[in-house]
């Protein structure tokens, strides 16, 4: 194992600790760096071959000192002439349990500390920013739609900067669909999803969805600027990022107007929707808040939280980052993560979906074949189903009955030809039970847990169309298959120039222009359309396009249809 996790240190580590190179600016004949007039001040940015980047423009104060663990507070002085064509600083990240004795953990810990690797990415508390990128020669006035992009990394890492949307804005200009792309920067882990009694009673829960909103606030303020359309804004993300969008759109039980018009019109969701969840003060979350109080010296304090705001921003990370992080056993089982809190996420996001209190939007949403590999890397000794049903109970679901579990257990097959990555045969089984606990997180977590929001979100809202999809672009890729965020390579950064990359970036700009992935009009161009309708996810006929590395079929929504039922049935159960 230990040369399995070295190989996955190095590639996960290669995915989040260096953002990608900016593309080049424009040498070939100076000109007046882009220069765009807001209220807030004049936003100078960076001047490229096909676009223009403004990045890191400041939308909140820095949530520092006393606005630690606090809710975003609108920027209202003046930035005067800000400088946008660096990067946007990231927030403080999570991304290994500094307490852990397990050698990923180790090796991620000590590269993280690098000064190289703080500087790289300029992390500070003060980060809340939106970064905009646009095609070169827009000006107010155009009218552009907008893209509204919201990072993954389970809620404890990520930041904006690690995504240009230089490529996907040069791809658009070229398919004749310009749009403008926008990217915020919101507080993740212990700063943005801190749980616990004491965070629900001073109203500082789900901060990091509300550095989300406030992002999309100042899009309906300051994009038309920038030649965007404040009135044609899609929101879209990735992962966490996904389960954020429909957060979006479930905050103060759908409404998600300001100043009288929506924030967004379309949602596209890659890789998760709903996380079923137990309420911001339940005893997992209260347990995470006990112990960064410990850790930080606060635990005898009469205000703990008080303690946690002036704590030393060193001491303060370091405690937070004391409990199990995602790239570690407990996988998908968030130490932080948005909970239900009675007033921003007023319940549990299935029951929202269930109740329609949520903005129904048109939207995409779909998963890679084998979402969680990725997350079955890190638990060697779960070699029999009483083992996996131990757990599920321990670290995910503390209100299911073991009967429950039991069952949930038993549907998925032991046997490695059934499990993840599908339609992988004998291969791949790096440890006894690693391809059934992949099989399980990816249902659970992405894949099944789609199904099951779709089902609720066209019984809610049956006229509300809704496009769905499955990823096997990557099949073949050993031990993972076509893995989690696998897509950011295909769909965000084009690395992989194939049909399934060009395809589905088509889909998405005509999605973009129009709230249906199939109409190709407006902009300067049809170029966008693609030979393969892809057919609407409805209750009675739930199709899937299947996207591969040279060609789109089609897929019935039925696969492992006993696992869907029984997690739909239970899902009050399968809280987190």
């Amino acid at each position: 194992m230990k040369g399995i996790t070295t190989f996955v240190a190095a590639a996960l580590l290669g995915r989040v600790a260096a953002a990608p190179p900016e593309p080049p600016t424009n040498v070939i004949e100076k000109r007046a760096a882009p220069t765009v007039t807001i209220a807030s001040g004049s936003i100078i940015g960076a001047d490229r071959i096909a676009t223009e980047a403004f990045n890191g423009i400041p939308f909140a104060q820095p949530p520092v000192g006393p606005l630690r663990l606090k809710p975003p507070v609108k920027l209202t002085s003046s930035l005067g002439t800000f400088d946008a064509s660096g990067i946007a600083a990231a927030c403080p990240q999570f991304i290994a349990d500094t307490d852990s004795n397990d050698f990923l953990a180790q090796v991620m810990t000590t590269v993280t500390n690098l000064p190289l690797f703080q500087k790289a990415l300029k992390i500070s508390e003060d980060c809340l920013s939106i970064s905009v990128v646009r095609p070169k020669g827009t000006k107010a006035g155009d009218k552009l739609p907008v893209l509204f992009w919201i990072f993954g990394g389970g809620f404890e890492l990520g930041w904006s900067s690690m995504y240009d949307g230089g490529p996907l804005v040069s791809n658009a200009i070229n398919m004749g669909k310009p749009y403008i792309f926008v990217a915020v920067n919101y507080r993740v882990a212990a700063f943005g999803f801190m749980p616990g009694k004491e965070i629900l009673a001073d109203g500082a829960a789900n901060l990091g969805l509300l550095d989300q909103r406030m992002g999309l606030e100042w899009v309906a303020d300051n994009i038309a600027a920038f030649g965007g359309d404040p009135d044609k804004v899609t929101i879209w993300g990735e992962s966490a990022g996904a389960i954020s969008v429909f957060d979006q759109m479930a905050l103060y039980d759908g409404n998600n107007l300001y100043k009288g018009k929506p924030l967004f019109r379309g949602a596209i969701m890659n890789s998760g929707s709903i996380v079923p969840a137990d309420p911001v003060d339940c005893p997992k979350g209260q347990v995470i808040y006990d112990q960064v109080v410990a850790k930080t010296g606060c635990a005898g304090a009469a205000d703990t939280l008080a303690c946690l705001r002036a704590a030393p921003y060193d001491k303060f990370l370091a405690a937070a980052n004391s409990v199990p992080s995602i790239l570690s056993y407990n996988s998908v089982a968030l130490s932080y993560l948005p909970r239900p809190d009675g007033k921003v996420l007023t319940k549990s996001p299935d029951v929202l979906v269930k109740e329609g209190k949520y903005a129904a939007v048109p939207m995409i949403i779909g998963d890679q074949e084998d979402e969680g590999t990725l997350f079955a890397l890190f638990q060697p000794n779960i070699t029999s189903s009483a083992k996996l049903v131990t757990y599920l109970n321990d670290l995910f679901f503390h209100t299911a009955s073991k009967s429950q579990l039991e069952k949930l257990v038993d549907i998925y097959s032991p046997w490695v030809w059934d499990g993840s990555p599908f339609r992988s045969g004998l291969l791949n089984e790096i440890y006894p039970g690693f391809k059934r606990l992949a099989a399980m997180l990816g249902d659970l977590v992405f894949t099944l847990t789609r199904r099951v929001f779709l089902e609720y979100a066209t019984a809610a809202n049956p006229s509300v169309p809704a496009w769905s999809y499955l990823a096997s672009y990557d099949q073949g890729t050993p031990i993972m298959g076509t893995f989690h965020g696998s897509d950011l390579l295909q769909v965000f950064y084009g690395i992989l120039p194939n049909y399934a990359s060009k395809s589905i970036q088509s889909y998405y700009a005509n999605f973009v222009y129009n709230q249906d992935p199939n109409n190709a009009a407006g902009g300067t161009s049809g170029k966008s359309k693609i030979s393969e309708d892809w057919p609407r996810w409805t209750s009675k006929q739930r199709t899937l396009i299947n996207f591969f590395a040279n060609k789109n079929t089609y897929l019935q929504d039925d696969f492992r249809s006993e696992a869907a039922k029984y997690i739909g049935s239970n899902v009050d159960a399968f809280h987190i």
